[in-house]
């Protein structure tokens, strides 16, 4: 992936891609979101920290309705999540990367890139293997195409799984904390691979603790905490002048000042 590609300008005055109006989620007594209001512009690259236990992985999930929120209204690229309805057609809008690489074992590389396109989309066999062709590639791992997960290391897994991920096209995508379950010379490959993705206009929003990364390719840092969104402002504003007790906390924590 070419790292000197230059991101799109983001438009200012567009619909938003994402919309979440006072959303809340219940676990039993838990109450997990607490009302969370968050727009995300077509391209934008929305980093979301906070400490754990805080809602972060809980909200990215409600976006493409593996957690299904209690209160409240998302909107996705114009469709509304609701209860039983439109969940294929969000489905195929988003994109998710999780921590644990959720490959097919008994498949290829190239087999688990072209499974959704085939079965979801109907692409003919010989177009979605050239296509999962070029999202290796994309993704520098073209070379291991013909193997399984199992041969891989965890950082060429993942580097599969945002291909999967890819592959059906999604408008926006959402990563859960994509490095946390890799050894620490790994981590870079991915998140190299997510720069890209940055720079490319993809939609994305990221849960991650990588705070190098989200001061390099955010346009807008969200501070969880409790359920609740805190702070949400540029990751420069949030580094160098952060407003909420609970946010220097998290940085001094974090960055060990």
């Amino acid at each position: 992936m070419t790292a000197s590609l230059q991101k799109p300008a983001l438009q200012p005055n567009a619909e938003p891609i994402i919309k979440a109006v006072d959303v809340h989620k219940n676990f039993g007594s838990f109450h997990a979101l607490r009302g969370v209001n968050m727009t995300v512009q077509p391209g934008e690259v929305v980093v979301i920290i906070g400490p754990s236990g805080s809602g972060k992985s809980t909200f990215i999930r409600t976006i493409n309705r593996l957690e299904e929120h209690d209160k409240g209204t998302i909107i996705v690229d114009g469709i509304e999540l609701k209860e039983g309805q439109n969940l294929d057609a969000i489905r195929r809008e988003v994109g998710m990367v999780f921590q644990s690489f959720n490959l097919f074992p008994h498949l290829t590389v190239l087999q688990n890139v072209a499974l959704a396109p085939m079965r979801v989309r109907k692409t003919p066999k010989a177009h979605a293997e050239k296509q999962a062709m070029e999202l290796l590639t994309r993704v520098g791992i073209e070379e291991q195409a013909l193997k399984f997960p199992a041969q891989l290391s965890g950082g060429q897994q993942q580097r599969v799984a945002i291909a999967r991920a890819l592959a059906m096209e999604p408008k926006v995508m959402l990563f859960d904390e994509p490095t946390s379950a890799l050894d620490p010379e790994m981590i870079k490959e991915v998140l190299d691979v997510m720069k890209g993705l940055a720079r490319s206009g993809m939609t994305m929003l990221c849960v991650t603790h990588e705070m190098g990364f989200a001061r390099e390719v955010a346009d807008r840092l969200v501070f969880f905490d409790e359920g609740n969104i805190v702070e949400d402002t540029t990751p420069e504003e949030f580094y160098n002048n952060p407003k909420h007790e609970r946010a220097k906390a998290f940085l001094s924590k974090v960055l060990g000042h």
